[in-house]
């Protein structure tokens, strides 16, 4: 997930004063394909954050026209993976999140290359999407794959998988909704760990304190595959909504 700094990630803040990002951006230069693609695609592909009556939730009904499961992706990157797994499951609709400008614009271009009817796409931090946007109970997964590890001890406090954040999450899962996770970071498949098994109203599908196996709607990446030769593992965590 791209990195930048952010005022709420100061580290000099009182504790009370900071506030869990789902990002922290460094903006790459757009290429002038995914220009266009910002210019000419986001009408059918963007979701622009707040853009409906405030205090309520969006009708994503409405916005595919039809009524399936929701799957949630939190810093998809590039697309790869979820181009992919909208193309294969197009019985459920998929909604990314994601602030890096070039990988939402490479986005857009694939799902308009095969003329994609069941993703629609929010440049935005995720923590206010899932606050603002979607409505208690309403996903039926949230995939957040290879998020930032923060990995100077230091900068632990900036993961994204916190137990206020598994809390948000809980609130808007449906039922025996699939929470999945996955990094690259030992230390933080560690940390992950402990706070989904402490977090209430999750429990993992594989039993206590268990990674499972990447399961078959996980493509491997780019990113992952450069990982793996660099000699790291992966790890993956699958919970269950209580």
């Amino acid at each position: 997930m791209p990195k930048t700094d952010h005022p709420d990630h100061d580290d000099t803040a009182p504790d009370y004063l900071r506030r869990i990002r789902s990002f922290v951006l460094r903006e790459g230069r757009m290429t002038p394909a995914q220009q266009r693609a910002f210019d000419t695609l986001w009408s059918r592909y963007g979701f622009d954050f707040g853009a409906h009556p405030a205090g309520t939730s969006r009708d994503f009904e409405t916005s595919f026209g039809r009524h399936a499961p929701l799957v949630l992706e939190i810093g998809f990157g590039n697309g790869e993976a979820l181009a992919w797994a909208s193309e294969h499951d197009l019985a459920r609709d998929f909604i990314g999140v994601e602030v890096h400008g070039p990988g939402v614009g490479r986005l857009m271009n694939a799902l308009a290359a095969r003329d994609a009817g069941n993703v629609r796409l929010y440049k935005h931090d995720a923590v206010e999407v899932l606050e603002h946007e979607m409505a208690p109970g309403s996903l039926a997964e949230v995939r957040i794959w290879f998020p930032d590890p923060w990995h100077k001890k230091r900068h632990n406090k900036r993961r994204l998988i916190q137990p206020a954040f598994a809390a948000l999450l809980a609130s808007r899962m449906a039922p025996d909704g699939l929470l999945h996770l996955a990094t690259d970071w030992q230390a933080y498949a560690e940390h992950m760990l402990e706070v989904m098994e402490a977090a209430p109203g999750w429990r993992n599908q594989l039993g206590p304190r268990q990674y499972a196996e990447k399961p078959e709607w996980r493509i491997e990446t780019h990113f992952e595959r450069r990982g793996l030769k660099l000699g790291h593992g992966v790890w993956d965590l699958l919970y269950r909504k209580v």
